[in-house]
This record gives structure tokens, sequence and C-alpha cells, in this order.
């Protein structure tokens, strides 16, 4: 039972996380389209989002061979799981997709608004890596925790530069009210969609994987070569 319990833990921690990581590095595809646009000059902000987006893909792939090796595809969740896409359609009042990148690149402050919420969604991820490189289910896994490992070196530049950005351009940080935001999408997952998910056994799988056809000419990381 408890062997169980933890292989399901697991399956579905990993299955949560590689919908947010593939969610983050195609979403950030929109945030460079308006960066670049909006502030052209800007190269030091451009390739930080850049490295950004490198970073996400990278965890993606991470957690997808993670997955091959044991045999099995992630569970097929939506974007009732990602923590950016519900931050982004509380605070715009839409869905990442139908974000309109014009517009952010017309307004400063939609600008301002689109870089603290990544701002917080990315420090969210590594108070949670922090936690989860503790866990002791987690640590049973030496494959697993090594990704964790990775993620947690790579997620301090993820905020940085958008801090920088609203700082440089005399724009407020994130406030109580998006703070709270924050947290009640955690919350929410953790406590009311996590135990939802862990009982509905029969979720169904994905049946490809989501980065099928793009291209994205990455090798598998050393981290889970020897695993």
């Amino acid at each position: 039972m408890k062997a169980w319990f933890t292989r399901r833990y697991l399956d579905l921690l990993g299955s949560i996380y590689i919908y947010n990581e593939h969610r983050g590095y195609t979403a950030l595809d929109r945030v460079l389209e308006a960066v670049k646009a909006k502030h052209p000059e800007a190269t030091e902000l451009i390739a930080a989002v850049e490295k950004h987006r490198a970073d996400e893909r990278k965890h993606y792939t991470m957690f997808k061979r993670w997955f091959q090796l044991q045999g099995r595809m992630p569970i097929a969740l939506d974007r009732t799981f990602g923590h950016i896409d519900r931050f982004i359609e509380i605070t715009f009042g839409t869905s990442i997709d139908n974000l309109d990148t014009d517009a952010i690149i017309a307004s400063d402050d939609l600008f301002e608004r689109l870089c603290r919420v990544i701002s917080l969604t990315e420090k969210r991820g590594l108070k949670q890596v922090d936690i989860l490189l503790d866990h002791p289910l987690v640590k049973q896994d030496k494959a697993l925790h090594r990704i964790f490992e990775v993620v947690h070196v790579d997620e301090p530049d993820h905020f940085l530069p958008y801090d920088k950005w609203l700082a440089e351009n005399a724009r407020r940080m994130p406030n109580a009210w998006e703070r709270w935001i924050d947290g009640m999408i955690h919350s929410e997952l953790l406590f009311i969609k996590l135990p939802l998910l862990f009982l509905w056994l029969g979720a169904p799988r994905l049946k490809d994987w989501r980065d099928a056809g793009e291209h994205n000419p990455r090798p598998v990381p050393r981290a889970l070569k020897a695993a």
C-alpha cells in the first residue's frame, strides 16, 4: 500500500510539473514576442527571457525522459492545473492562448502586469521546489530528485529579470491582492485539485507528447542519463 501511494503521488507530481513546464516555455514565446516588439533595445532582458524559455524547455525534457524511463505517459491534465494559466485568467480576464499580445505591446500598464504575474509564478515555483527537495517521497526517487535539483538552480534567474524591469522603469512590485491570488491558486491546487486527482484512478493519460511536432533540438539532460 505504501509503495502504491508513493508511485501514485510521484506520478501526479510529475504530470503536474510536465504540464506546467510545457505551458511555461510555450507561453514565454508570447512574452518574447511582446518584449522584442516593445523594447527591442533591451537586449539584456530579451536574453534573460530567452534563457528562461530554454530552461523551461529543458525542464520539460527532463520530466518527459523521467516518464519515458518508466514506460508510461503523464496524466492528461489541462489548464485548470496550470499556475500561470489560472493567474493570467484571473488578472487579464482571458486565457493565455487568447491573450492579446498586441495590446500588451501597446500598453506599459499591461506589460507591467504581465511582469508581475510571471515574477510571482516563478517565486512560487522556487518555494515549492524547496519543499519538494526535502520531501521524503521525492527523495526515494533519485532521478526525480535530481530533476528538482536542476530546477532549483535555474529558478532564481527566472524572476529576477522581470523584477529588474519593474524597478528600472519605476513600476510597482506585486501588491497584497496579487500575492493573495498567487497563494489562492497554490492552495486550490494543493488542497482541492490534487486530492481529487489522486482519487481519480481512471484519469486519462496523454496519447502523444505535448511537444510533438515542435522544433526544439535539445539533447537529453545528463541528469537523467544514468538514472
